[in-house]
């Protein structure tokens, strides 16, 4: 019996001790191995190649440390990378990952794997994809794709009000912008944090504007936030429920710091503060006719057990962004800026905020490229320019740099999803004005092949932007990240610095440009692109 009960101890042991080696993982880059995945926010880290370019892909020439055990840097983060080699990693929980001399080190809070799907990256994600985040057969309403989108965020900061919305949005109709879009009213519109009545010295008549917004062929959403104003009537409402974060020691409701400055926050585990968001939230939808939100700050910021406690007992940080996209997934016009995992759901991404800046605009190809390799069908660029507000604050129209706002315009147009703030019409010459609308009425031309994308994407996994060599395994495209292909169809090398020249390499067949010009493919080409070009190229059957 005894002999029996030291061997159920070793076994017992044994297991213990796999358990807590699955939670840490040494990977070996091999030699070529290129790595994508993980974030899509390598500014958090200032991560660079060993030659200065943009991060994208990962590979054995980089040094740094990522942790998702408490953050997720503002952006969009899954627990995976995905190699060209067929290799997958996988956790179900946050880990750290540190890249040196040519090896990844893992450390998780659970179980951390390493996978050989295949020898290909496209073999790889579509085998994560099956494996941990099975697509959901849903899309996003149309409107985010067919259309262009339009956001009040950099003309109108912190000072929403009706007049100028209703001008903004007048301005996109008489400027020959397309409609039948999604509109989103941005921070400031309420009169506080947990607060959904409109400041009504700012708002005469929401719910005419609303209406006028519609007849001009808009969806309209509004954004909002977990927080709710300190000692506000909805405060103390919600703190007799128990429906916010607690701090640990004190035992009554944390007063947390975000951009906005220290507020209570929800607890998003609680029931009691998901069904009171959603009912307040339905309540305006049927007041006032809006269509949806943008479900913005859900960024983790650090919420240790240390410093809040939560209603299912459970550690928080990713997970608060996880809950707040789940919770902002219950309406299907939704927009999220920072997300945990939710791979694979009719949530809509969009890109952390990017200064007006040419090294912003390098960042978004490969950030979108990125974005797909999470497992993230339904992405935008941020907003064409910059979501950034402060790059814009006191700047003369005449110091505008137009030629970048173009190219990031164009950027935008032949992505999934493309998203105007600042005003076109406002900063740029009446020249490069109408090659922006040119732009934007591309991405509508390109809308019902991006919502077909889209929705094989929802049955299949599939991403619409694909990196090449997802695309093309073996030709040679495995460090590409300024070219991608859109769907099955095009492959797309917009211009992304300053000046009329780049370089593209073609896959091995015969190619035509968008204006007919055809190409033998396996080569490299030198292009010239004018500022009113965006080089598409289609394969010639």
């Amino acid at each position: 019996m005894k002999t029996l009960r030291f061997l159920v101890l070793l076994a017992f042991m044994a297991l213990a001790a796999s358990a807590l080696q699955a939670q840490s993982l040494s990977v070996t880059i091999l030699p070529g191995e290129k790595w994508w995945g993980a974030f899509d926010n390598p500014a958090a880290w200032k991560i660079t190649h060993s030659g200065g370019r943009y991060a994208f892909p990962f590979d054995a020439s980089m040094a740094f440390t990522i942790d998702f055990r408490s953050e997720t840097y503002s952006n969009n983060c899954v627990p995976l990378l995905v190699s060209s080699k067929g290799r997958y990693i996988w956790s179900d929980g946050p880990f750290k990952a540190s890249f040196h001399s040519g090896v990844i080190i893992f450390e998780g809070t659970a179980p951390i794997e390493s996978v050989q799907a295949g020898s290909t990256l496209r073999e790889a994600y579509m085998a994560a994809s099956k494996a941990h985040f099975p697509p959901s057969g849903v899309i996003p309403p149309e409107e985010f794709i067919a259309s262009p989108q339009y956001n009040t965020w950099i003309e109108l900061t912190y000072n929403q009000n009706q007049a100028d919305i209703l001008r903004y949005a007048e301005d996109i109709v008489a400027n020959g912008f397309p409609t039948d879009a999604v509109f989103m009213v941005d921070d400031n519109w309420q009169k506080y944090y947990g607060n959904f009545e409109f400041k009504p010295d700012r708002f005469p008549d929401p719910k005419g504007m609303v209406d006028e917004l519609h007849k001009m062929g808009f969806k309209l959403m509004f954004w909002l936030s977990p927080y709710v104003s300190p000692d506000s009537p909805e405060y103390r409402d919600l703190a007799k429920k128990g429906a916010f974060v607690l701090d640990p020691v004190e035992n009554h409701p944390a007063i947390v710091p975000w951009w906005n400055g220290y507020s209570a926050m929800l607890d998003m585990s609680n029931p009691v503060a998901c069904q009171w968001l959603s009912g307040k939230l339905k309540e305006m939808q049927e007041k006032y006719g809006v269509d949806g939100f943008k479900f913005d700050a859900g960024d983790a910021a650090n919420y240790t057990p240390e410093r809040i406690r939560v209603f299912d007992g459970k550690s928080y940080g990713p997970r608060h962004t996880e809950l707040w996209c789940k919770f902002a997934g219950s309406f299907p016009y939704n927009e999220l800026r920072a997300s945990w995992k939710l791979a694979g759901q009719p949530v809509v991404m969009r890109l952390c905020d990017k200064k007006y800046a040419w090294e912003a605009v390098q960042t978004l190809v490969p950030a979108m490229i990125n974005a797909s390799m999470e497992g993230h069908i339904y992405v935008c660029p941020d907003m064409i320019g910059g979501g950034e507000f402060t790059s814009f604050l006191d700047l003369d129209p005449s110091e505008i740099d137009q030629e970048q706002i173009v190219r990031s315009c164009q950027i935008h147009a032949v992505m999934p999803m493309m998203q105007f703030s600042v005003a076109p019409w406002r900063i740029l010459s009446k020249e490069n004005l109408e090659i922006c609308r040119k732009a934007a009425w591309l991405h509508a031309e390109l809308g019902p092949y991006l919502v077909e994308q889209a929705r094989k994407g929802s049955v299949s996994g599939e991403p619409i932007v694909r990196p090449m060599d997802y695309a093309f395994p073996g030709e040679g495209f495995e460090g590409c990240a300024d070219q991608y292909m859109l769907g099955e169809k095009y492959l797309v090398a917009p211009m992304q610095t300053p000046g009329t020249q780049r370089t593209v390499k073609l896959p091995k067949g015969r190619w035509q440009d968008e204006a007919g010009r055809k190409y033998k493919g396996g080569k490299v080409y030198t292009l010239e692109v004018p500022l009113e070009r965006i080089p598409v190229f289609t394969k010639v059957k």
